[in-house]
């Protein structure tokens, strides 16, 4: 089965790090994946900036960071698809705003990166399709 390391920058709500975890393992193994591995490191607003500026040259928190282990479009994909970064305070505030749960939030982001992991954009309405599934599919595992 995939695996799922989890790494915790931050204070993070009991059980959140185990749920989100397993529906990603899940998805992993239904998109024919589940023989990789994959990082979850849950952070703040203050690590995503820093991150976000540091790699894309941009000054704010964002929701999700995916750092892929390997240049999407390679034949080659390594056992080890990469990072995925996400911070719980920008995920609590959009929780808020969206009227759903923080696991819920944390799921759907989670999942919105590993389909980049997986070398999948987001640059036309098209390929917004698989992200939109992904998403939708991880909050019913």
């Amino acid at each position: 089965m995939a695996q799922v390391d989890l790494v915790t920058h931050t204070r993070v709500p009991r059980g959140l790090g185990p749920q989100v975890g397993k529906a990603l393992q899940r998805l992993l193994a239904e998109l024919g994946q589940s023989d990789k591995t994959l990082t979850v490191i849950l952070t703040d607003d203050a690590e995503i900036r820093a991150l976000k500026q540091q790699h894309w040259g941009e000054d704010a928190p964002t929701d999700v960071l995916s750092f892929p282990t390997y240049e999407p479009g390679d034949s080659f994909i390594p056992p080890h698809l990469g990072d995925i970064v996400i911070s719980l305070e920008t995920a609590q505030r959009q929780a808020e705003q969206l009227g759903h749960s923080l696991p819920h939030e944390v799921k759907v982001l989670a999942a919105h990166s590993l389909w980049h992991l997986l070398g999948h954009d987001h640059r036309s309405e098209a390929e917004w399709e698989g992200f939109h599934r992904v998403q939708q599919r991880i909050l019913e595992l």
